[in-house]
Formats: structure tokens, C-alpha cells, sequence
């Protein structure tokens, strides 16, 4: 691919901008984003890409009257989705040569034990994030996609990763090691890793400012509640545990994966169904949680079928709600003191069924909510406990595009300060 030049750019103009680009195996979505004040610019996705049915979405935000446009036809591979995302960028003057433009972020899923927060991409970086792919088949080959490509097209430009599993390596050892032998585990990186950080690292921290406190005098349960689910306790700012583990696939019921299983079922399933390992893999990851238990991943489907008195329905909402209790009581214990209970992405931000199951019951912990602050739509961060609660019970929506571009900024200026941009 044919690099695009770097514009000169006057001396008057600051580059505040940051592309974040979020590459999965057959999509990339993207946002631009002014740090000045943290506005966007543009959204867009590209999905289905290999396929003759693609589709790009592009929104540009900046000025009065702009309008959504939609491409349809064959996108071949990343690096033609992303020379039409620039297209669309620049036929809005915001395109990948603007002289504004400080850095692109880049979200990508693993970066196991060395990666602890947003690093600038080099080779070597790359090299370890390809090194991961075992522990990250679905999602790490596709963000090396991505980089590679926006490398090509802008390798003058400061790159950042920032890793989904970053968030979670101030584990204790007690929290991320399995109870398997330590040579084995350690030869062959088995440990738990967690995922959807950046999302629980901008919720709690969201939330500590929403309570008035500051991030390191707040102790935060965060429960990501969407196609995939995950729970993590945050003690000060730090993560001290969450629900996923060595994959995606531990912890909470979610859209199509099972969440906590006992790992004997996988023996059961090959010994006596004669299931292959990648059937047991498609099974666990594509075929169970909700979508296995009723047919059905979407809330909004699952509780219009419980009104309809649908008694499958009504089982997967309840199993659904019963490991959430189950992880609530778990990591209260974990952090010993806790200041607030928070709800966040698809099902937590708009579901208020599931945050009312999911909190009943536990009055004695010092939860409760207010049927009204409940059933209330919003888009903004809010509490929604009752006024006679101990401990707060919060909506707050997450961004995780907003925190790709807070890291990556901060560490391409912070590197420009010190000369080492």
C-alpha cells in the first residue's frame, strides 16, 4: 500500500487528534476524536469485509447538516477498508495527511504479562502481539491486521496499543494464578488475563467522580453487561479481580458463550458424544449463555418472550441473574468494603430488568435500588440506588473509544515533552 505523506503542518496548528481503530476479523470501527475537549469528529464502521455484501457507515459530527453515508459492495481485505475509511475521512477535511492529526490508537485484545499499559507500536511489539495469538485466536491476528495496515499508510506517525487486558495485570497472584501445576501453567502462559479493561478502567474511574471521590479512595464493583459479559472488583483505582480468565469464555453467562463451567464437561463431551475439541470450542464460545439456553441473545427479545409467559425465556434470565448475584457477593467479600455497584455497556446501561433482578435480594449488603431512578432511559452517568442504600448502585455508560484516545494521547505528548515522540 501506497503511504500517504505527512503534510507539512503550520507552525500555528496543534495536533490534538487521535484516530482509534478497532479491527476485528471481518470489520473495523473507528472514531476521530479532538482531545482538545474530547468531541468526535466521525464514527464509521466497515463490516463484513471479504465478503460481497460489505458495508461502510461513516457519520461525520463536525459542522451543521452533515449526514450519514453508507457504502455497499465487495471489500476485499483491512487495507482497502481502511484507504476507504480515509476516503470518507477526507472527503470531510479530516483526513489521515491532516497536519492535526497526533496519533492512531489501536485496541487490541491480549498483551498478556509485558504489556501493563498503552505502548507505542514497534516491530518488537508487534512481534509479541503475534507471539499471543494462541491465547487470543479470534482477536489478535485481526488487530496485527489493522496496525500493519495503518502503520503502511501513516508510518510517520506515532502508533498505540492499547491492550483490553491491560487494566487487569494488577492482579494479586492469589487472583490470577489457576490451581494447576505452576510449571505447566507457566510454560504455557496459563493464567488469568481478563478482558474489556479499558471499559473498566473508564467505568470505575467514571464512577469514583460521579460519587465526588477520587479513583484511589473508591472501591468499585463494574459489571460490562453486553453480548459479552464480565465482573471485576477495583480497589483504589486497581484491579484486584474480573470474571474472564486465560479466554473470554470464563465467568458470567453472556450472549452465546457459557461463562464458569465445570472443565470436565469438555472430557464428558469428548468421551461420550464423541464431540471434537473445536465442536466443544463452538459449543462453549458460539452456541451457549442465552442464545443456547433459549434461542435468544438479546435481552429485549428474552424479556418481551417472558411477558408472553415463554418459560425458557424465563429460565435463561434467571440462570442469567443468578451468576450475576453470585459475582456481586464474591467480590464484595474480595474487597472487603464496597462504595458502589455499577452497570455498564448494551444490557447493563439499558436493561433495567436485569439490574432490578440483580440487585433484589441483597438489601442485607447494602444494596437497593429506586424503582423510578430504575426505569428511567438515559444516556448519562447516574445513580440509580435508593436514598436509605449504604452503597451506591450507578448506571454509567462506558467509552471505551474515549479511553484508546485519552491513553494514546497521553503518551504521544508525553513522549513529544520529553523528545522521544
Amino acid at each position: 500500500m501506497t503511504a500517504i505523506p505527512a503534510a507539512t503542518p503550520p507552525a500555528a496548528r496543534a495536533a490534538t487528534r487521535v484516530l482509534v481503530l478497532n479491527s476485528g476479523s471481518s470489520s473495523v470501527k473507528y472514531q476521530l476524536l479532538d482531545m482538545r475537549d474530547s468531541s468526535r469528529l466521525a464514527v464509521g464502521l466497515v463490516e463484513r469485509i471479504g465478503e460481497e455484501t460489505s458495508r461502510l457507515v461513516h457519520t461525520p459530527l463536525t459542522g451543521d447538516g452533515a449526514e450519514k453515508r453508507e457504502r455497499t459492495g465487495p471489500i476485499a481485505d483491512h487495507s482497502t477498508a481502511l484507504k476507504a475509511v480515509a476516503e470518507e475521512l477526507a472527503h470531510d477535511g479530516l483526513g489521515l495527511d491532516s497536519p492535526e492529526l497526533a496519533a492512531i490508537g489501536h485496541r487490541v485484545v491480549h498483551g498478556g504479562l509485558r504489556f501493563t499499559e498503552p505502548t507505542v507500536i514497534t516491530e518488537e511489539v508487534l512481534a509479541e502481539v503475534e507471539r499471543l495469538i494462541p491465547v487470543a485466536p479470534l482477536h489478535n491476528p485481526a488487530n496485527v491486521t489493522g496496525i500493519r495496515t495503518a502503520r503502511a499508510m501513516r508510518p510517520d506517525l506515532p502508533q498505540v496499543a492499547v491492550f483490553d487486558t491491560a487494566f487487569h495485570t494488577t492482579m494479586p497472584e492469589a487472583a490470577a494464578r489457576y490451581a494447576i501445576d505452576v510449571e505447566t501453567a507457566d510454560t504455557h502462559r496459563i493464567r488469568r488475563y481478563g478482558f474489556h479493561g479499558t471499559s473498566h478502567a473508564y467505568v470505575s474511574r467514571r464512577t469514583a467522580a460521579l460519587l465526588g471521590k477520587d479513583p484511589s479512595e473508591v472501591n468499585v464493583i463494574v459489571l460490562h453487561l453486553g453480548n459479552g459479559a464480565s465482573a471485576s472488583a477495583v480497589a483504589g483505582g486497581r484491579c484486584v479481580d474480573t470474571s474472564m480468565g486465560l479466554t473470554p469464555l470464563e465467568g458470567l453467562v453472556m450472549g452465546t458463550r457459557s461463562g464458569d463451567i465445570d472443565p470436565a464437561v469438555t472430557f464428558h463431551l469428548k468421551r461420550v458424544a464423541g464431540m471434537s475439541v473445536d465442536e466443544i470450542d463452538e459449543l462453549l464460545n458460539k452456541k451457549s449463555g442465552l442464545v443456547g439456553l433459549c434461542g435468544d441473545n438479546d435481552m429485549r427479545e428474552i424479556r418481551r418472550r417472558i411477558e408472553e409467559g415463554d418459560e425458557r425465556a424465563r429460565l435463561a434470565f434467571d440462570i442469567y441473574v443468578h451468576r450475576l448475584k453470585k459475582y456481586i457477593g464474591a467480590y464484595y467479600a474480595v474487597l472487603g468494603r464496597v462504595d458502589a455497584v455499577v452497570f455498564t455497556a448494551g444490557v447493563g446501561e439499558n436493561a433495567a430488568p436485569v439490574r432490578e433482578a440483580a440487585v433484589a435480594g441483597l438489601e442485607e449488603l447494602g444494596l437497593a435500588l429506586d424503582a423510578e431512578l430504575n426505569a428511567v432511559r438515559s444516556g448519562e452517568a447516574r445513580i440509580i440506588s435508593a436514598p436509605y442504600a449504604r452503597i451506591a448502585v450507578a448506571v454509567v455508560p462506558t467509552d471505551e473509544e474515549l479511553e484508546i484516545a485519552q491513553q494514546t494521547f497521553a503518551l504521544v505528548t508525553g513522549a513529544s515533552e520529553a523528545g522521544n515522540a
